[in-house]
């Protein structure tokens, strides 16, 4: 294959990235990477908001349109909003409930750590395939990387889908609408106008489920590319070797046992025959005598 690029079917030259390489017209990506970009965009670049109405009994009193905006990294507390008492002009300060800023920061933060080690991965097993290799250093390396992604982007996922409960918790609009004192008069009419829509949000948490097992599955492609696994491969190999050599030396040996260990009739089953005419020619030469 050319330097550089990569088809569908040199993916066999690639043992340990064999679940990570594929060919656009961009040029090389890999799925660690795409996933990766799907899901610190989707969580990252996310923007939303719901809208309320208020209707006071004293209709010039009433708002009808309140916006309530808000964003990555979800500190819902700093959210604040303004909304009619329905006691005059005076107006009600209002701020969503939570934070989720820690579990949605956190999840971004290894997104965008785990594209940018493929990428150097991958210009690293492309270019410098031989350094990779030298001295064994770079898959153990890759190897330890790659499991401790792995758990990061399940720590990190469960997380985020901790997090985005809270977030669709504190933005329901049913939620917000109890923060507002107008809202507990019987008199006064409060509804949601509409709701955010968090597909975007829900989809981040997918892909970084996804980055799970993506991470997860590769880590075998990896460990066989260590040294580790070499060395595993010849500690099994040598005691099935020493068997079957002690089995061949020490076996039944069909030839041996019968030449050399056989039944040897003549000397363990009493005497021959010669031994066996000179004794029985003693008493005949008494009853000459006789």
């Amino acid at each position: 294959f050319k330097k550089g690029k990569l088809r569908l079917g040199d993916l066999r030259y690639f043992p340990s990235y064999r679940t990570r390489q594929w060919k656009t017209e961009a040029g090389t990506l890999t799925p660690h990477q795409l996933f990766a970009i799907f899901a610190f965009a989707t969580c990252g670049g996310y923007s939303g908001g719901l809208r309320l109405s208020v209707d006071c009994a004293n209709k010039t009193e009433s708002d009808l349109s309140i916006d309530v905006a808000f964003a990555y990294p979800f500190r819902l507390h700093q959210v604040t909003f303004e909304v009619p008492t329905c006691e005059g002009k005076e107006r009600q300060k209002v701020s969503l409930i939570g934070d989720s800023s820690s579990s949605a920061e956190f999840f971004v933060t290894v997104a965008v750590f785990a594209f940018l080690y493929s990428l150097a991965a991958t210009v690293v097993y492309i270019f410098f395939q031989n350094k990779y290799r030298e001295n064994n250093r770079g898959p153990l390396i890759d190897f330890i990387v790659t499991v401790v992604f792995s758990f990061l982007w399940l720590v990190g996922s469960s997380a985020w889908a901790k997090g985005l409960s809270d977030v669709k918790v504190a933005t329901d609009p049913k939620e917000v609408l109890l923060l507002m004192s107008a809202c507990k008069q019987p008199s006064n009419k409060c509804t949601a106008v509409h709701s955010p829509v968090m597909s975007s949000l829900n989809t981040s948490v997918v892909f970084g489920f996804l980055n799970f097992i993506l991470w997860a599955g590769n880590i075998w492609f990896v460990f066989k590319e260590t040294g580790w696994h070499s060395s595993s491969q010849r500690y099994l190999s040598d005691p099935m070797e020493k068997h079957s050599s002690s089995y061949n030396r020490g076996g039944y040996n069909q030839d041996s046992y019968g030449s050399s260990s056989g039944y040897n009739q003549q000397a363990s089953l009493g005497p021959s025959s010669d031994e066996f005419g000179q004794q029985s020619a003693a008493p005949a030469s008494f009853t000459n005598q006789m």
